[in-house]
């Protein structure tokens, strides 16, 4: 996508605050100083629209981002952060939890990971998280740039076994600083937040179907298993 307007709305922490447009929503999640902010600003071709908080786990909010009047980005506050009193984590929480469970235009989850280290206990809840209320997910795994390109298919093995990664969810590998993987999230972003109801329905056609024939598959093994040897 060519961005040609990004513009900062609100920063939201209660429902009646959201925006009542109905675009959709491609919501932003990974623990603090990760690179979502940088991510943010690569992919929209802006310098500091999306900014980094002097403080890492200081922002509380949802903080809405308009793209070309199209769709919203929403980043959720960076977890994981030490200093964060439990009562703020439980607060945090309870809003995203909210968020995930009633935000109807919500279309995608990117769940950012620095590619450079084995997923925190953070993400992996998060994944979890995420995979419990049934969420789309694309996790990117950022600072791609930072190692070795030789290095790039371990990393992302030990990434994607760490986290229990299903393939029906995107992956995508990132850099902030090259661009790399730029073109393909948007790619996916697209896919999810402009699908139509058609698309949809028959996504979950392909999926039930394939169900299906992998049920049928088994079937026919398990008949296989029971004849008796001569």
């Amino acid at each position: 996508m060519k961005v040609n307007n990004a513009e900062f709305i609100i920063s939201a922490v209660r429902p009646d605050q959201y925006p009542e447009d109905g675009l959709p929503e491609v919501a932003l999640a990974g623990r603090s100083n990760v690179g979502k902010s940088s991510m943010t600003n690569r992919l929209i071709n802006r310098k500091n629209l999306a900014r980094t908080s002097a403080t890492p786990g200081k922002t509380q909010h949802l903080n809405y981002y308009l793209i070309n009047e199209m769709l919203y980005f929403v980043d959720f506050p960076g977890y994981g952060y030490a200093k964060v009193s439990k009562s703020q984590r439980e607060a945090w929480g309870k809003m995203i939890e909210r968020y995930l469970l009633e935000r109807e235009p919500l279309k995608l989850v990117l769940l950012v990971i620095d590619l450079r280290h084995a997923p925190s206990k953070d993400d992996i809840m998060m994944y979890d998280w995420l995979k419990y209320y049934d969420c789309n997910i694309c996790v990117v795994a950022t600072k791609a740039d930072k190692i070795p390109r030789s290095k790039w298919d371990k990393h992302v093995k030990i990434v994607k076994q760490d986290l229990g990664f299903v393939p029906e969810d995107d992956f995508v590998m990132f850099s902030s600083e090259t661009g790399l993987g730029k073109e393909e999230l948007w790619s996916i972003i697209e896919r999810h937040a402009f699908a139509t109801d058609e698309d949809e329905l028959e996504e979950e056609e392909m999926e039930s179907l394939s169900a299906s024939e992998e049920n049928s598959d088994n079937h026919h093994e398990h008949e296989e298993d029971d004849i008796p040897s001569q």
